[in-house]
């Protein structure tokens, strides 16, 4: 579900793309295709997709928007969880502050690495 939101989020999917088949996103993700459904099922829920009886999984229109807004919450939540721990751990700001920085700009280099995504059927 996570790699679904990041391409809308990212723009890789867009309003109206067909989000790739149940088995064959089963498949490429290695997990039982009853998984994919739930996921399915989920993002229709959020808003982020909606099914079309016997056509497939589209991106809705609003897609980008709730994808956004739920992958921008979680990363949040999972940056406060590391501040906190490092901040536990004796990290000093100014050390965590760096880091942050060299981080950022290995994204801007191109040296992050980035999880597989699903793409747009080609139906």
């Amino acid at each position: 579900m996570a790699a679904v939101l990041d391409a809308i989020a990212t723009g890789e999917l867009l309003a109206g793309d067909k989000l790739p088949s149940v088995r064959g996103l089963a498949s490429e993700a290695l997990v039982n295709p009853n998984t994919v459904t739930k996921a399915y099922r989920e993002l229709e829920h959020l808003g982020a997709s909606e099914g079309r009886n016997g056509s497939g999984v589209y991106v809705t229109t609003e897609g980008s928007k709730v994808a956004k807004g739920i992958r921008l919450a979680e990363t949040l939540d999972a940056f406060r969880a590391v501040v906190s721990f490092a901040r536990c751990a004796g990290h000093e700001e100014t050390m965590l502050g760096d880091v942050l920085q060299q981080v950022f700009g290995e994204g801007e280099r191109g040296e992050q690495t980035r999880s597989r995504r699903p793409q747009r059927s080609k139906a």
